[in-house]
């Protein structure tokens, strides 16, 4: 059994890093290997020749930051890791989610034999009830925090089955199949009940983290890493490492430093205080309401998902505020503003967020006042910068003191830096190294860390979503064929049903706009009875254009007039796409820009 101390007693030895832990190959008798399947090769048939070997398939998270999904899968069973949702990109408007295509499962439903859920952050669990009842329901092991977040979220979703749980903690072993048998263990990260696993496969152990930290003190040692050396101690096939923060030198910033930080704030702010955070870092939540608790701030949650966090985190026992801590919203205002401390969500600049909606003063209860402190402990999630950057400026409008992390050491990531995964893999001694969560620039860096501890590139396989891994005792082969993994989009009620074409018209509408070109027609004689009617979206503002539009017109009733009249009935659907092109073609010869060309044909 894996075992993990909770004293905060550190096994980090000081002369391990001057040393360095080094493995020798040259101590196994048979070098592990891997080996890329050439092209005519298919998966199949690398599978038919080693029909022993264990296939592991990432469906989502090997390419994106989010959608984390993957599987193993040997003989007639699958073990799924994850089932996580990514977030809309600027390529994908009006979507509101992105969820692994589970193509490959649905096809192999009866194999699939148990889901690991490793934590409650959305990229990680949130797309399970759009897919459960596609892949037969199968018996879901988590922690008790992560199964509480799923079942709460689950409830919006009447028509999906009833989830099924395994909950497991710290140590739990589970016989997850014939072939395959799971022990778990914590890990450090910004959730309770995080948990890494470690997989029993015919090929061997397969260490596998979820999202970890080193939790680090505030001199910036290790702590707790008996978890890793006891899993060096397993002969570790292959381990699986979160690479988001690859690229961060040294260990982890201190959660505790943070906390230090946070109550120094706290303690001189001499009003009130707004303080925005993620809901899903709950352990930085838990600290923020002790804090005030200490100087005798009353805390009021903002945000759906803050409220719910905090009640689940209650109801289980995680946290225990002291009684009248946490007040409701409404109840603000009936204390001074020194004596307050709101807890909001919207850090990352949504539109419809907490904190936007405070300071667009669109909230119903709350409105920013000049004496106000504003702290954000967050970091910028890719892609948001300008949300943040605009709603901090909204801020400072408003307020004299604004905080956020390039002015005070009050956020600390929830990922494994440099040094972290240096010295996990130093811990561990795998066999193979598996990058995954995060762009491949992210896991390609992981080699040169293998490398500085005497992990030969070879042996670190990078992947790509939809690839297939074959491990056999001493070797990896990557086989040329893939697995589907292309985006699934959620766009309302509908899973899946927005493809590329839907897309791509988006995409248009957005970038160069619509033109409407409405003609009435005599359905027997095909002659244009009016002059066209045109209307502009997005494209050209009709009353600067007349000229503009007048040829369009003439071209419209040109492409009409040369049809031949003695036609029993028009043929509307040709005439459109005769308009469609020849008007699309002429707008790009005068403007340089290809509208979508919506031709309305009105037959009277």
């Amino acid at each position: 059994m894996l075992k993990q101390t909770r004293t905060g007693k550190s096994s980090y030895r000081d002369n391990s890093r001057s040393s360095g832990i080094r493995r020798k190959s040259s101590s196994r008798t048979t070098m592990p290997q891997v080996q890329i399947v050439r092209p005519g090769m298919s998966a199949a048939e690398a599978a038919i020749k080693d029909h022993d070997s264990v296939r592991f398939v990432p469906l989502g998270g090997l390419e994106e930051v989010g959608r984390n999904c993957s599987f193993f899968e040997y003989k007639d069973e699958i073990i799924i890791v994850d089932v996580g949702i990514q977030f809309p990109e600027e390529t994908t408007p009006g979507v509101d989610y992105i969820i692994p295509n589970m193509e490959y499962l649905e096809k192999n439903k009866d194999k699939i034999k148990a889901i690991l859920l490793t934590h409650g952050h959305y990229d990680h669990i949130a797309a399970i009830h759009y897919v459960v009842g596609k892949i037969a329901n199968p018996l879901i092991y988590t922690a008790d925090f992560t199964k509480a977040v799923v079942e709460k979220r689950h409830l919006e979703f009447i028509n999906a089955p009833k989830l099924r749980f395994d909950v497991v903690k710290h140590g739990d072993k589970r016989v997850l199949s014939e072939h395959f048998e799971a022990e778990f263990f914590n890990v450090d990260h910004t959730i309770p009940d995080a948990l890494g696993f470690l997989l029993k496969t015919p090929a061997g152990n397969m260490a596998h983290l979820g999202d970890f930290r080193l939790r680090i003190d505030k001199n910036g040692k290790p702590l707790d890493t008996e978890v890793y050396e006891n899993l060096g101690k397993r002969n570790i096939h292959s381990i699986f490492l979160d690479c988001t923060n690859s690229l961060r030198p040294g260990f982890s910033f201190s959660e505790m430093m943070v906390e230090d930080n946070l109550d120094k704030l706290i303690a001189s702010a001499k009003h009130r205080i707004i303080l925005a955070t993620f809901a899903s870092l709950m352990t930085r939540v838990f600290e923020i309401v002790r804090i005030a608790e200490k100087y005798g701030r009353k805390v009021a949650l903002n945000g759906r998902s803050m409220k719910d966090n905090m009640a689940i985190a209650q109801e289980l026992g995680y946290f225990k505020p002291k009684a009248g801590s946490i007040i409701l919203l409404e109840e603000v205002n009936k204390h001074k503003d020194d004596k307050v401390l709101i807890l909001t969500t919207g850090a990352q600049g949504e539109a419809n967020a907490g904190l936007m909606r405070i300071v667009n003063g669109e909230h119903r209860i709350v409105r920013l006042k000049p004496t106000d402190t504003v702290v954000f402990s967050s970091s910028v999630i890719p892609g948001n910068e300008r949300s943040i950057q605009f709603l901090q400026d909204n801020v400072a409008r408003q307020v004299d003191e604004v905080y956020n992390t390039k002015l005070l050491d009050i956020h600390a990531s929830g990922h494994a830096q440099h040094e972290d995964l240096k010295l996990v893999m130093e811990l561990v001694k795998p066999k193979f190294v598996f990058p995954v969560h995060g762009y491949y620039f992210m896991r390609k860096n992981l080699v040169k860390i293998a490398q500085e501890v005497g992990i030969p590139r070879e042996r670190v396989v990078i992947l790509d979503n939809g690839d297939m891994a074959l491990f056999s005792e001493d070797k990896v082969t990557v086989a040329q064929e893939k697995v589907n993994s292309s985006y699934v989009m959620v766009d309302g009620l509908g899973v899946g049903d927005v493809g590329e074409v839907v897309l791509r018209d988006r995409l248009a509408l957005a970038q160069e706009g619509m033109f409407v070109v409405i003609t009435t027609m005599d359905r027997k004689t095909g002659r244009v009875l009016k002059n066209p009617d045109i209307i502009s979206r997005g494209f050209i503002y009709l009353k600067e254009n007349q000229s503009l539009l007048d040829e369009i017109r003439r071209k419209v009733r040109g492409i009409i007039g040369r049809l031949p009249h003695d036609q029993q009935a028009v043929d509307g659907d040709y005439i459109k796409a005769l308009i469609r092109d020849q008007v699309g073609q002429f707008l790009f010869t005068k403007t340089k820009r290809r509208p979508m060309i919506l031709p309305v044909i009105i037959e009277v």
